[in-house]
């Protein structure tokens, strides 16, 4: 061995460590914001499609609302042939079928309850999904991983926005599965477009940012899963029937329509509906976007804020 080669050896360390002056395969540590965040999202994601049980069972609900409390809501049918007479007059059954749909229409903004309920259903697995999202990192504290991640140096708000990421795809591609269920089931498709799909799930996409971000808020000190079950056991009915998912807010009691008007699924739903179904809104569809887009963005920047602060080893 050459005098060269032995001073060679000894520069660098063994194991590939580079030796401290040699920059040429040194270790460059990012300081961006978005370091980590793909990384992190992608951990997120593995979790979900690696296991299509949990894609399955997430998916049972909001089809069991479908295909039972859908099918069997049907309101329509009291005006079908035969269904609907009044004792004493003999009303001719094209005039009440012309009645029933005028009616369906005034009322639901469509001829039957099914394609209603169904566009409420893309709100209502948002919602599902992103009620569960802060229980990850709930696990992650208790695990130890949580701890791992932030002794790296990726930045605090990567942390909370991959796992709102996650949480955003995962809740647009079940809503996107019960879509074509909806379909196959006999949603009404006369008024939907490629526009109308993609304008409502960006709405899904902004509603799901801001409830994800606001799970993931109550669960960034909590330690204990059952205390996290319980405030997505008690926000779950409040949120889902104080919405126009299920029925008009017109038919409700003042009260609740005051709590239907500042819930950011009923904006959601609203523009599903204008988008897929050509109905009437609750307003126009730029109203509706620039709340959920205040909604999303309100939402993630205080989430963002608080895990600076309570994010700690």
């Amino acid at each position: 061995m050459t005098t060269a080669e032995a001073n060679k050896n000894l520069v660098q360390p063994a194991g590939g460590i580079p030796a401290p002056g040699d920059k040429s395969n040194s270790t460059i540590i990012s300081s961006s914001p978005y370091h980590g965040l793909w990384a992190l999202t992608n951990r997120e994601l593995k979790k979900w499609y690696k296991n299509p049980v949990i894609l399955l069972l997430s998916l049972i609900q909001p089809v069991l609302w479908l295909g039972l409390f859908g099918k069997a809501m049907n309101f329509g049918a009291i005006f079908t042939d035969g269904a609907f007479s009044i004792p004493g007059l003999n009303i001719p059954k094209e005039i009440i079928n012309q009645l029933g749909t005028m009616l369906m229409l005034n009322v639901f903004g469509t001829t039957d309850y099914f394609s209603f309920l169904a566009v409420g259903m893309l709100s209502f697995i948002v919602l599902f999904t992103a009620m569960f999202s802060g229980m990850s990192i709930v696990w992650d504290r208790r695990l130890g991983t949580l701890n791992k991640v932030m002794s790296t140096p990726v930045a605090r708000g990567s942390i909370v926005m991959s796992k709102i990421l996650s949480s955003v795809i995962r809740s647009l591609v079940q809503a996107s599965i019960i879509l074509v269920l909806a379909v196959l089931l006999g949603m009404n498709i006369s008024n939907i477009t490629a526009i109308g799909v993609l304008g409502t799930f960006a709405s899904l996409a902004l509603l799901s940012f801001g409830f994800s971000a606001i799970f993931l808020m109550l669960a960034l000190r909590s330690t204990n899963q059952n205390t996290q079950m319980a405030v997505v056991n008690l926000l779950n009915l409040p949120l889902l029937f104080g919405s126009n998912a299920l029925f008009p807010a017109s038919f409700m009691p003042e009260w609740l329509q005051a709590f239907v008007k500042i819930n950011p699924i009923s904006y959601a739903t609203d523009i599903g509906r204008q988008m897929l179904l050509g109905a009437g809104g609750m307003g126009t569809l730029a109203f509706d976007f620039a709340y959920l887009t205040a909604f999303a963005a309100a939402f993630s920047i205080v989430g963002i804020m608080l895990s600076w602060r309570l994010l700690s080893k």
